[in-house]
C-alpha cells in the first residue's frame, strides 16, 4: 500500500466543562489498601508478529503482477529493437543501445502464462539474432 500524501486529521473539539466549587471530579481513584501487580508486556511481541505477517503478505506476488512485468519487458525489448532498426537505417549503431538490449535479455521473469511466454520467447529470439549479427551475442 502506497501512501501518496499526508493530510492531518482535523481535531475533534468537545464541550469544555467548568468545575464548580465544592464538586469533586468523577475521576479515577485508587484505593490505598490494594497494590497493583506488575504485568508483563506482551503487546510488543504481538505487534512484531503482526508486522511480520504484513511483510510476508507484501512479498506474495499477485499472478497479474508477473504478467504485467512480462508484458512491460516484452514492450521494452520491442522498443529497443525499433530503436536499433532506426540506428541501422541511420548508418550508426549505438553501443549503449546494444548493451541495454543485452541487459534486458538477461532479466527474465516467469509470467505463468504459456501463450505470453511463447510471444516473449519469439521477441527474445529476434533480439538475439540481431545482436549476433552485430557481434554482441554469443549463442
Amino acid at each position: 500500500m502506497k501512501i501518496s500524501g499526508y493530510t492531518p486529521a482535523s481535531g475533534v473539539k468537545g464541550r469544555s466543562v467548568k468545575k464548580r466549587d465544592g464538586e469533586s471530579g468523577g475521576g479515577f481513584t485508587v484505593s490505598s489498601g490494594e497494590r497493583a501487580a506488575a504485568s508483563a508486556g506482551s503487546g510488543a511481541a504481538a505487534s512484531i508478529a503482526g508486522i511480520g505477517a504484513l511483510l510476508a503478505l507484501q512479498e506474495v506476488d499477485d499472478p497479474l503482477v508477473g504478467r504485467r512485468k512480462a508484458v512491460a519487458r516484452g514492450n521494452d525489448l520491442l522498443d529497443g529493437m525499433e530503436s536499433l532498426k532506426a540506428d541501422l537505417l541511420g548508418g550508426r549503431v549505438s553501443a549503449e543501445r546494444l548493451d541495454r538490449i543485452v541487459a534486458m535479455l538477461s532479466k527474465r521473469a516467469d509470467s505463468g502464462d504459456q501463450e505470453l511466454e511463447g510471444v516473449i520467447d519469439e521477441i527474445e529470439l529476434r533480439a538475439k539474432v540481431e545482436l549476433a549479427k552485430l557481434g554482441r551475442f554469443d549463442a
